[in-house]
């Protein structure tokens, strides 16, 4: 018997992240596949003939849930800098230049993919340690 790397919870709550950030598959070369008993791959930056330049493997909500906003969070600091000196800076640290009402835009935005997905809760890890995994 084939070895599965993805259980049948995290599975449903993969495709619970998956379809919440199905809007940043609009805005950019992105996108989340169901990859059956591999669990779930991240395809992004495509190109005509060649593919996809990068895939990543998820079979846990919470890190699928992470890569997406991360890319989702990258794209939207960046995008309104590109052409000036902020671009040279880190994403944190244009964020910290944004207008108030701008950053709390954008984690209001994240409350409200955290919620599309099914919301957060808190488990254990392999390791033992509390942390934060979508329900």
């Amino acid at each position: 018997m084939a070895e599965i790397y993805i259980t049948e919870e995290q599975r449903a709550k993969c495709r619970k992240v998956a379809d919440a950030f199905a809007e940043l598959y609009e805005l950019m070369d992105v996108m989340v596949a169901d990859a059956g008993r591999f669990g779930f791959v991240r395809l992004q930056w495509f190109s005509e003939g060649e593919g996809f330049d990068s895939a990543m493997a998820f079979s846990d909500c919470l890190e699928l849930f992470e890569e997406l906003w991360r890319i989702w969070y990258e794209h939207e600091v960046l995008t309104p800098v590109l052409g000036t000196p902020l671009a040279e800076l880190d994403y944190d640290e244009i964020f910290e230049r944004l207008p108030e009402e701008k950053k709390k835009e954008l984690m209001e935005k994240r409350d409200y993919f955290v919620k599309k997905s099914g919301g957060i809760s808190k488990s254990e890890n392999k390791g033992g340690q509390t942390r934060e995994c979508v329900q």
